[in-house]
C-alpha cells in the first residue's frame, strides 16, 4: 500500500518538474521569435525571456507543482548556458582588435563597475543587487548578471531587476546613440568602439552601431566581446568584494571559491574555439543554445519576481544606473577620441 502511494507522488513531481522546464523552454523560444522584431531587436532574447516570465506570473502565476522545474532552468540551466556562451569569444580576434581596444574596455569595466557600485551604495540600494547592476552596466548585461548572481547568492528579485533595469537603459542609450550619431564626429570603426564599450547587452551595441554601417558593426562587436572576456577577472574581484570583512581563519590563503566554476567552462569553450577544434557551424549552434538555455534562465527568474519588490527596489537600482551609464558613455567618447 505504501509503494502504491510514494509512487504516484513520485511521479506528479517528475511530471511538474517537466511541465516547468517546459514553460521556461516555451517563454525562452517565444522570446526568441519575438527578439527580431524592429523594437523588440533592442531588447534580445534573454531581456524579453525575463519580461515574458513575470508576464506568465501576472497572468496565471506559478502552481506550485511547476517550482523544481522553474528553479532547475534559473540555476542548472543558467550555468550550463553560460559554459557555452564561452564559444562566442575567439581570443585571435580579441588580439588583432588592437591594444586600443583592449585599453578602452578594461578602464570602461572598471570605471564602470566601481562606479555604479559606489553610487548605489550612496542611494541605499542592498550589496547585491548594487552589484548585480554594476556587473550589468561594466560588463554585457543580463548575461553577466546572470553569471555573477549565483555566485552572489543573490534571491531571483535582485536579479530580475537588475537585469530589467540594465535592459531599460540600455534600450535607452541606443535611441539616443542612434539619433545623435551625426553630431558624434566619430568615424565608423570609432563609433562601433564607442558603441560596443559602453552599451549595456550585445544587441544594445550592435543596434547602436547600425546607423554607422557594417565597419561599425563589426569594431562594435569586437569591444563588445572584450568585455565579456574580462567576465573572468571581473568575477575574481567580486569574490574579493564578497569577501571583504568576513572572519578569516589562521590558515586562510585565498580560495578559487571566489571565482564561480562554471567560469573555467566558459574559458574552456572560449580556449577550444580559438584553437578552431570545433566547426564553426557547430560552434554558431553551441552559442545559439547558450542563449536558449540561458532566456530559459531569465524566464524562470521572471516568474518568480513579485511586481510590487521591484517598483520597492527597481527605482533607486535605476537612478544609480543611470547616472553610471551617462558617466561611462562621457569617459568612452573622451577614450575614443583619445586613442583614435
Amino acid at each position: 500500500m505504501e509503494e502504491t502511494t510514494i509512487r504516484p507522488i513520485k511521479q506528479n513531481i517528475n511530471l511538474g518538474w517537466i511541465k516547468g522546464i517546459g514553460v521556461t523552454l516555451f517563454l525562452a523560444a517565444a522570446a526568441k521569435y519575438l527578439s527580431v522584431l524592429p523594437f523588440l531587436s533592442i531588447l534580445g532574447q534573454l531581456v524579453i525571456a525575463l519580461m515574458l516570465g513575470m508576464a506568465w506570473r501576472a497572468v496565471f502565476g506559478v502552481k506550485e507543482d511547476l517550482i523544481p522545474g522553474v528553479s532547475f532552468s534559473s540555476k542548472k540551466l543558467l550555468r550550463a548556458g553560460i559554459i557555452l556562451l564561452g564559444m562566442r569569444l575567439n581570443l585571435a580576434d580579441l588580439y588583432s582588435a588592437g591594444w586600443n581596444v583592449l585599453a578602452i574596455s578594461v578602464i570602461h569595466v572598471v570605471f564602470a563597475l566601481f562606479v555604479v557600485y559606489w553610487l548605489t551604495q550612496w542611494l541605499g540600494v542592498d550589496k547585491k543587487l548594487g552589484l548585480l547592476t554594476a556587473c550589468g552596466t561594466a560588463i554585457c548585461g543580463a548575461a553577466a548578471i546572470a553569471a555573477i548572481s549565483p555566485q552572489l547568492k543573490a534571491n531571483d528579485d535582485e536579479t530580475a531587476i537588475s537585469a530589467a533595469v540594465i535592459a531599460v537603459l540600455g534600450t535607452l542609450f541606443t535611441l539616443i546613440y542612434t539619433l545623435f550619431y551625426s553630431l558624434l564626429n566619430l568615424s565608423p570603426a570609432e563609433y562601433g568602439v564607442f558603441s560596443g564599450s559602453t552599451l549595456h547587452e550585445v544587441a544594445h551595441a550592435v543596434a547602436a552601431a547600425a546607423a554607422g554601417g557594417g565597419q561599425a558593426i563589426d569594431s562594435a562587436v569586437l569591444a563588445k566581446l572584450t568585455r565579456v572576456a574580462l567576465l573572468v577577472p571581473a568575477s575574481i574581484v567580486i569574490g574579493l568584494i564578497m569577501q571583504k570583512g568576513k572572519p578569516r581563519s589562521g590558515s586562510y590563503k585565498g580560495s578559487l571559491s571566489i571565482v564561480p566554476w562554471f567560469i573555467f567552462g566558459f574559458l574552456a569553450m572560449s580556449g577550444l574555439n580559438t584553437l578552431g577544434v570545433v566547426p564553426e557551424a557547430a560552434a554558431k549552434n553551441m552559442v545559439d543554445l547558450s542563449y536558449l538555455l540561458i532566456a530559459m534562465a531569465m524566464a524562470g527568474l521572471g516568474m518568480n519576481v513579485d511586481v510590487k519588490t521591484f517598483r520597492t527596489l527597481g527605482l533607486k537600482t535605476f537612478i544609480a544606473a543611470l547616472l553610471g551609464s551617462i558617466l561611462l558613455s562621457v569617459l568612452g567618447y573622451m577614450l575614443v577620441k583619445l586613442f583614435s
